[in-house]
């Protein structure tokens, strides 16, 4: 089944005040516009259409630029830039000078939604077309095309700069909050894997000795009643034990995906997720899986710049797949969600854990994504 972004996704530290600078650059930008054309010697037609256009505008514009979680789905802000551009270019020829603080806007924009190795050309030409607007005479201007390049070079750099640090911040908090949890599940598996080889073996040699000392003992009946209560305390205890190691401990895989889900929202990323209704795996599959994913997820945060991410799982007649794709290495590029040195074996760790159970575990670039895929059997 397609689940979508987890609900309830908390705005990270500084997204609020990100989100307020963007509005009072943008509100106040378009307000000192509204002035303008409002005191131009036009039809009131044409001064009422423009100041409707301007209305309007702060959505399109917040919408592209608003940081995580308040931005919109970037398949979204591709048409969002295509209505940004017609409101920019089109007005200008009847509002002439008026409109040309709106280039900076678009360049900004485009510098946010376009690939990097793309966006600063666009961007480029986007702020030189004013100055070249004004030598065609397409546009009129008594302020020169030197204030008109300036201007929407500091305007782009501002907008650009600021959803840039918020976008910066949401990828740290995700981060961190990824990081966090993987330390919090390696302490409760070491303390369950001590619980169940050191604890675990105590009681069962406990037991062991008890019931040796019940038939060599077995007519004194004080000292047979002690056992009893000693061997059955030890039982019970070694069945804490297992319940304490064993899979009633640990996370469903359903509850995984969600949590990745809302961590990856988060940090601003666009996050597709598939899960099969009806599942039922072996622990040690189960969490495997579930470890897959989170240094997968955790790759993806600390070393990529991927804009979306999709998971998917899915079972077969040749076991069960878990695939994680992002799209945040370019084509030819070195792996981007590789671990850094000296941070830990990551994935390559995980691979003889895969092994193991008779999966295998694939991870690289592919074009210009990059793909890690599990494949364990259903076992």
């Amino acid at each position: 089944m397609q689940s979508r972004a987890a609900k309830g996704v908390t705005a990270p530290p500084g997204a609020r005040v990100a989100l307020g600078a963007l509005a009072v650059v943008v509100i106040g930008s378009l307000g000192l516009v509204a002035l303008d054309v409002a005191a131009s010697p036009f039809h009131r037609r044409t001064v009422t259409a423009g100041l409707t256009v301007l209305v309007l505008t702060p959505a399109v514009l917040l919408g592209q630029y608003a940081p995580p979680p308040y931005r919109l789905p970037y398949r979204w802000r591709w048409g969002l830039l295509l209505v940004q551009a017609l409101l920019t270019y089109v007005p200008l020829v009847v509002f002439q000078h008026r409109w040309l603080t709106l280039l900076g806007f678009l360049a900004g924009a485009v510098m946010l939604t376009l690939p990097p190795a793309n966006s600063v050309p666009v961007a480029l030409a986007v702020v030189a077309s004013g100055p070249l607007l004004i030598r065609t005479g397409v546009v009129e201007s008594s302020r020169g095309s030197l204030v008109a390049l300036l201007s929407a070079a500091i305007t782009a750099s501002t907008v650009f700069a600021v959803t840039h640090l918020a976008l910066l911040c949401s990828r740290l908090y995700g981060s961190k909050e990824q990081t966090a949890r993987l330390a919090e599940q390696r302490a409760q598996a070491r303390m369950r894997q001590d619980l169940h080889d050191l604890v675990g073996s105590s009681l069962v040699a406990i037991a062991m000795r008890a019931e040796n000392a019940l038939r060599a003992d077995a007519s004194a009946e004080s000292a047979g009643a002690a056992l009893t209560e000693v061997v059955e305390l030890a039982r019970r205890t070694q069945e804490d034990v297992r319940l304490i190691s064993g899979a009633g401990a640990t996370r469903s895989l359903a509850d995984e995906f969600a949590r990745a889900q809302r961590l990856l929202t988060t940090s601003g990323i666009g996050v597709r997720a598939s899960l099969p209704p009806r599942l039922e795996l072996d622990d040690a599959v189960t969490g495997c899986l579930r470890s897959v994913l989170h240094e997968a997820v955790g790759n993806l945060l600390e070393h990529s710049r991927a804009t979306f991410c999709e998971i998917e799982l899915r079972a077969d007649e040749d076991g069960v797949r878990l695939i994680v794709r992002n799209d945040g290495v370019a084509a030819g590029a070195a792996p981007a969600s590789a671990p850094a040195a000296g941070r830990g074996t990551g994935l390559a760790g995980l691979r003889g854990r895969v092994v193991a159970l008779g999966g295998t575990l694939h991870s690289g670039p592919e074009g210009r994504e990059f793909r890690v895929a599990a494949v364990l059997p259903l076992g």
